[in-house]
């Protein structure tokens, strides 16, 4: 109960200290240097799994373009260029020129963007560092995963074995450098876009660090205080999706549409429940593994249970033919928003085990780690997770 009011105490003083914020109006303006010109430029607002388009215009004849923003909340927002190149950007004082390449010219296209930079101010500085080694890790995961799935006489479980083993690395070094850019730009209110990819345990007291400097040039500062909010949310919410918590009930309906399913109805059972999509390159590469899994347990009390995030129902129901997954599927609604909010991920695959009475056993389970696991929960050498302790 203290927790909730102090969650609830924080966003409240977000909503009173927003209208604190004299609005300002910034420009952006710049050039895309080949046009796309079936799309507009869109200055774009993303909360949590939400989109809300502020505000578009054309590019002119001569690539340039021009908006005049009024800045209600100083924050991250994203520029959009003509749904071919994004970068994101602070909003708050500065008058930014963000110049775009545009669409690929050459005949076979290939959307990789290039980098984009921001002519900016201070803030402005530390989004271009993070949005480069965003941009670095893109392009290095590329490579990694061309390279490794060229190496001839390796199967594909063992490719994405190391590839996954690459991919951890690239993770580990960007939260490195995003540590170096919170205790080196600290005094820079975009310092709040940073402190997100600060999620370890080992971090908590550099994010503190940060947090309270900010609050004691501005302790009224409304991205401060709105952080804080969502920062407590996050924490509750991981909370209540800890090992050993129910998984959270939901109900999607079967391809046939004859019934709705969810993790509940499978209680009774471990549960292996997987979230994909068609789109998805890793989540196919899975699925053969998955396939062996199902072979190997689905006659030792395990079920499997796939969830796909797709906005297309024709592709959807293209992937499931053409992979022949022999376990029960549904489809979430609105592309999934809402279940991967419940769930709290954003990549996928996101594969969860769910013991009998439906609590969480492990989360983003991929190859080897999930067969372990079911190895470990089958044989019953250990227990699958023990309840978590009641408090009043």
């Amino acid at each position: 109960m203290r927790k909730f009011l102090s969650v609830m105490f924080v966003a409240c003083m977000v909503m009173l200290t927003s209208s604190v914020f004299a609005q300002k109006t910034i420009t952006i303006k710049g050039k895309v240097k080949f046009p796309y010109n079936r799309f507009n430029m869109e200055i774009v607002e993303r909360q949590g799994f939400d989109k809300t388009v502020l505000d578009s215009c054309k590019v002119n004849a001569d690539g340039t373009y021009e908006f005049k923003m009024k800045v209600n909340k100083p924050g991250v927002y994203t520029l959009d260029c003509q749904k071919w190149q994004s970068v994101q950007f602070w909003a708050e004082d500065e008058d930014l020129e963000i110049n775009f390449r545009g669409e690929d010219t050459a005949k076979i296209k290939i959307k990789n963007p290039p980098y984009v930079y921001i002519k900016g101010g201070p803030n402005n500085e530390v989004m271009n560092l993070m949005n480069w080694d965003g941009y670095r890790g893109y392009q290095l995961m590329i490579g990694i995963s061309q390279g490794v799935y060229r190496i001839p006489g390796i199967d594909d479980a063992a490719k994405q074995d190391v590839s996954g083993k690459f991919y951890d690395m690239l993770g580990d070094e960007s939260r490195a450098r995003a540590r170096f850019l919170a205790e080196h730009y600290a005094d820079r209110n975009s310092v709040l876009a940073v402190l997100p990819a600060l999620r370890g345990e080992e971090d908590e007291a550099l994010v503190e660090q940060v947090l309270a400097r900010l609050e004691k040039v501005n302790p009224n500062y409304a991205p401060l205080l709105r952080f804080k909010a969502d920062r407590a949310e996050a924490k509750a919410q991981k909370e209540r999706l800890a090992e050993g918590k129910m998984a959270p009930e939901f109900s999607f309906p079967t391809p046939d549409g004859k019934k709705q399913l969810g993790p509940q109805d499978f209680k009774g059972k471990i549960l292996v429940l997987d979230f994909w999509a068609s789109w998805c390159g890793p989540c196919r590469a899975e699925i053969p593994h998955l396939k062996e899994a199902y072979k190997e347990y689905s006659n030792k009390g395990v079920v499997f249970f796939s969830v796909s995030i797709d906005k297309d129902d024709a592709a959807w129901r293209k992937a499931m033919k053409e992979e022949n997954m022999p376990w029960a599927q549904v489809c979430a609604p609105k592309a999934g928003k809402d279940v991967m909010k419940q769930y709290q991920f954003s990549g996928i695959p996101y594969i969860l085990v769910i013991d009998k009475e439906g609590r969480i056993v492990a989360k983003n389970l991929r190859g080897k780690a999930l067969t372990d696991k079911l190895a470990e929960l089958v044989s019953g050498k250990k227990k699958s997770v023990a309840m978590p302790a009641m408090g009043m």
